[in-house]
């Protein structure tokens, strides 16, 4: 018995052997073309080296940006600050999936399937296990009742629509769920009851690659270790409008910049650093969701520009201007200003615009960018250290401390004098603050052109 197994090994071993497309020569692992992407609304910024810092004048006299020569690798840059209409996007996801989570643990506990209709619409995809896959019973049989809620894994079901008008909910236990997630009648006015946005939640998972490259000279440790855990509150704070200004009324921009068409096209402001990297996360997913489903492969993570990869695109190839168009002045040769922010004392219409302007406005530099000065400061990757020019590599650098909560700002703002507009102004806010006239933009590694020929 012995003689003939091994004999069938043997005679496999030749098939695959006979069978070879490589012929026995080294020709690699033969995976799947690959054709990158440009990612919609975002800029090629080429690899390149440029003088990081203060080459001009320092009138702020704060000694924090000395010139330093640096190299950057290639990435995608959104060529416009993340509008509201990008943010509420993912406001939108999160409240669905929110909905649907809730929905479908309801429907599990009360043993409702499709078949039945109502909230059974709405079951986990596995709860029909006439259609779930090998793997859907595997992961159900597996893993079902581990986790934190004992439902993490387990897929919702979106072929259904979710019902926002009360007059078209399927049932009792639908509305009950639905009712859950508005603010209580107490707390509404004008019998209007709206969305408690405290509720809507991201939670994700993130590897802390340098954590775990550092540690890996010190023993042994578990890969888990270095997974971190985010679950963040990602509705603007609307109140930014109020709170930063005493003794004005700002009430309308309060009440109507984030979620009114009018403002669609703005950049959404309100948002802590915590926040924009949670918008990162979910619009990597959000991608790479929609590439497995096409058998696709992953794209590179979304992320925030470290300090010198904005400041680079800020100077659009002109390495020694002041702004990003190059010149010292902010007023063009024709007398208008070339950004949104404050020109005189007092007088924030003078630019023609008294907050923020829709996030395409005034001339793009030349990397097509558009209001890297003005408009809103941006978030960077980035913690503010005054000395970190002295330290940082001369490659790719990064101060990214993560024990230190004082993130790096650039571009200045609507409401900032000219001085904060230059390209090589730094300054910082805590991560945990949310501001009316700070936003930001998402950037992408480069991994090559795409083949336009197939």
């Amino acid at each position: 018995m012995k003689k003939l197994l091994l004999s069938s090994i043997a005679f496999v071993f030749l098939l695959t052997s006979c069978g070879s497309k490589t012929k026995g020569e080294l020709t690699g692992v033969q995976g799947k073309k690959w054709y990158p992407e440009k990612p919609y609304g975002m800029e090629l910024i080429p690899r390149g080296s440029f003088i990081m810092g203060k080459s001009e004048e320092d009138q702020a006299k704060l000694l924090n940006a000395p010139t330093k020569t640096v190299t950057v690798r290639s990435f995608y840059m959104d060529d416009t600050e993340i509008t509201n209409s990008e943010y509420r996007q993912f406001v939108e996801w999160v409240k669905d999936s929110i909905v649907r989570t809730k929905l479908a643990i309801l429907a599990d506990e009360l043993g409702i399937g499709p078949e039945e209709g109502g909230i059974g619409d709405y079951a986990f995809k596995d709860a029909d296990t006439t259609r779930a896959s090998v793997y859907d019973k595997y992961m159900l049989d597996n893993y079902s009742g581990m986790g934190e809620t004992g439902y993490e894994g387990r897929a919702l079901s979106k072929d259904e629509e979710l019902v926002w008008n009360t007059s078209d909910y399927p049932d009792e236990y639908y509305t009950e769920i639905m009712d859950s997630i508005y603010l209580s009648e107490e707390e509404s006015y004008n019998g209007q009851r709206t969305i408690d946005v405290k509720k809507l939640k991201f939670k994700y998972n993130w590897m802390d690659i340098e954590a775990a490259a550092r540690a890996s000279t010190k023993g042994n440790k578990s890969r888990k270790e270095f997974i971190r855990t985010e679950e963040v509150e990602i509705y603007p704070d609307t109140t930014v409008w109020i709170r930063d200004f005493s003794y004005s009324y700002n009430e309308p921009m309060h009440n109507d910049y984030f979620w009114h068409d009018a403002y669609s096209e703005y950049p959404v402001v309100g948002i802590t650093w915590q926040q924009a990297k949670a918008f990162c996360n979910w619009r990597t997913k959000y991608k790479n969701d929609d590439n497995k489903s096409r058998g696709k492969q992953f794209v590179n993570q979304f992320r925030l520009p470290t300090e010198a990869e904005w400041e680079y695109a800020a100077r659009g190839g002109i390495e020694g201007g002041t702004y990003p168009w190059g010149g010292p002045y902010v007023i063009s040769d024709t007398g208008c200003f070339m950004a949104n922010f404050k020109p005189q004392r007092g007088d924030y219409a003078a630019d023609a615009a008294l907050y923020t302007v829709e996030a395409k406005s005034y001339e793009p530099n030349d990397f097509n960018m558009y209001n890297m000065a003005g408009n809103v400061s941006e978030w960077t990757n980035s913690s503010y250290d005054p000395s970190a020019y002295d330290y940082v590599s001369t490659m790719n650098p990064n101060g990214g401390d993560q024990s230190n909560t004082r993130k790096v700002i650039r571009g200045g703002s609507w409401k900032d004098v000219a001085y904060f507009l230059q390209v090589s102004t730094r300054d910082y806010e805590y991560a945990d603050s949310a501001r009316s006239y700070i936003g930001f933009r998402t950037v992408q590694d480069y991994m090559g052109e795409e083949d336009s020929t197939q």
